[in-house]
């Protein structure tokens, strides 16, 4: 079940997931692709087949279509596996690449008992889209945003 609470200025969301802290933060961000919905979550113009998240504080977070071609969606701001990882979102209000956009995506991966690990999704920095702020925290804190994709997210811890 996935949890979530806005602050009027945040998004949150979280799941307790059946996996060690490991597994959960390697299905969140080395296979991103087996819960984003890669046929219709895309901005660079044409269905993606995956989604990646470099390994590294720094690294690109972005879109790979099927003919190869890239769209960034933004950077790796933390990488500290098992336990963190915060990206940041650099898309516009009109979904289109946009450097000077910056919102961060916090995750954290907290141990909860054997095999069990409680996973939080904090979306911050709404001001950075201006006038359209309460508009797209009203996306990501719905079912289509992060609560829905964090139940993606979920099933796709479950399948392995």
């Amino acid at each position: 079940m996935v949890d979530q609470q806005g602050t009027g200025a945040d998004v949150r969301a979280g799941v307790v997931v059946e996996a060690a802290p490991e597994q959960a933060f390697a299905v969140f961000t080395r296979r991103m692709g087996a819960w984003w919905p890669l046929d219709s979550y895309y901005v660079g113009g044409r269905p993606i087949t995956d989604a990646v998240a470099e390994p590294r504080a720094g690294g690109r977070w972005f879109e790979r279509a099927g003919d190869g071609s890239e769209c960034d969606w933004g950077r790796v701001l933390t990488w500290e596996p098992p336990r963190r990882v915060v990206l940041s979102w650099q898309i516009s209000p009109d979904w289109q690449p946009d450097p000077d956009v910056h919102t961060e995506v916090d995750v954290t991966f907290t141990p909860e008992g054997e095999g069990r690990t409680r996973v939080d999704l904090e979306h911050r920095g709404f001001a950075t889209f201006g006038d359209r702020a309460e508009e797209m925290r009203a996306v990501f804190g719905s079912e289509h945003g992060w609560p829905g994709l964090l139940g993606r997210y979920a099933q796709a811890v479950r399948e392995g």
